[in-house]
């Protein structure tokens, strides 16, 4: 395809996204009304499947879970390149009072998967208009499961990345600290690893008043809280960032029994592989002295969860070129830093070259300044149009490459 006929398939792209716009809030909202957490998104792939077969795509479901694909064939011969979205949901009761709130007590989309599988779904129909001028393949991934980090794996198990195999994959995430319209990328490491940690304390009860008879499992976990904390700012280089946090705590039955039992459940972040090799001896070496001090015992258990995404260089300067196409160059932005978040895209990119970028969601001048996460997360739309129109110009021009 020469840079004419790219040029006018371009327009072509932005035409179709032009006239969906609709019907993408449409999609966006349904899915955000109706949320479902990691391994429950049966509804939600439901409605994806049957969207991508009205469209003439070849679906195939159930993989890896409630998993998705799509499968797009150009009227060409050529490589194939895959897009991916997550789709599942956060336990998070929704605050927001717009129409569009989710409809299940206490399950919402926080993260912005919602607005991911909407461009993928917009990026499947739009490019499903312009096959007979594709040169090879697009498979669409809707993968489940994202933020307990198993959809990943289990897709790749169940054949995610064969028949067609893809030499390429992208994928977006939403970034409320970039204004609508924006894209953010960067070469190289974009996450961080993620890893889990549970660590149990055993005390002795007795009554509150007699704290001298017992060993106050409470006390015990505070303590090790605190001390956690110190490993950051003084056992690892400062220049190797990382983060420990404590999410969950659970001990007790009654406020003049002291605790005998206490479990905390906590999240590590690194960069760097090697520190990421110590943490767990780092961590072990806090609970074991605490315990020991106090009288308590304690079991710890650490699980190597999520790697770090690392951005082939050459699919981000294919995202970077295209976003600059189609939003401009002053829109593009080169971030920095990596992110201490963690995504189990990271999988896929271990298995094929791969880049995830960052789409502008925010927008102060509308109040929409909320964090990924938080209760009251909410996206600025328009960035539904950048997203589809961008993913569906990089899935061309790398399939033109």
């Amino acid at each position: 395809m020469d840079e004419l006929n790219k040029k006018i398939v371009l327009e072509e792209i932005n035409n179709k996204v032009s006239k969906m716009k609709d019907r993408l809030v449409k999609f966006r909202r349904e899915i955000h009304m109706n949320p479902e957490l990691s391994g429950n998104e049966k509804d939600t792939a439901a409605f994806i499947a049957g969207i991508l077969e009205a469209n003439d795509i070849e679906v195939k479901r159930g993989v890896g879970g409630h998993g998705v694909v799509g499968i797009l064939r150009g009227r060409l011969e050529g490589k194939t390149i895959a897009l991916r979205a997550d789709m599942d949901a956060l336990p998070i009761q929704d605050k927001k009072d717009v129409d569009y709130a989710s409809k299940v007590p206490g399950v919402m989309h926080a993260c912005g998967h919602d607005v991911h599988t909407t461009v993928l779904l917009g990026a499947a129909i739009t490019l499903g208009s312009v096959r007979e001028r594709l040169k090879g393949s697009v498979k669409f991934i809707f993968q489940p499961a994202e933020e307990i980090t198993t959809g990943a794996e289990s897709m790749i198990k169940e054949g995610v990345l064969e028949d067609p195999v893809p030499s390429a994959i992208v994928a977006l995430h939403c970034f409320p600290e970039l204004q609508v319209g924006t894209v953010g990328h960067r070469p190289g490491m974009m996450t961080a690893a993620a890893d889990r940690i549970k660590i149990v304390v055993n005390g002795r009860s007795g009554h509150a008043s007699r704290p001298h008879q017992t060993v106050d499992a409470v006390l015990v976990s505070s303590m090790m809280i605190n001390a956690l904390h110190h490993i950051v700012s003084r056992r690892t280089d400062p220049l190797q960032p990382s983060v420990i946090s404590i999410g969950t705590i659970k001990g007790g039955t009654a406020e003049n029994i002291v605790a005998d039992h206490v479990e905390m459940e906590g999240t590590v972040r690194t960069l760097d592989l090697k520190l990421r090799e110590r943490m767990p001896t780092l961590i072990e070496d806090v609970v074991k002295g605490i315990a020991g001090a106090m009288g308590a015992k304690y079991k710890f258990s650490y699980s190597f969860d999520c790697p770090s995404v690392s951005n082939d260089k050459e699919v981000d300067n294919l995202v970077s070129q295209c976003a600059s196409q189609v939003i401009g160059d002053d829109k593009v932005i080169l971030l920095n830093e990596p992110m201490m978040g963690s995504e189990d895209f990271a999988l896929f990119t271990e298995k094929i070259p791969g880049a995830l970028f960052r789409l502008g969601t925010g927008n102060a001048d509308n109040g929409i300044t909320s964090s990924l996460h938080n209760s009251s997360f909410d996206v600025d739309e328009e960035s539904l149009f950048v997203g589809t129109e961008l993913m569906a110009w990089i899935a061309v021009n790398y399939l033109e490459s």
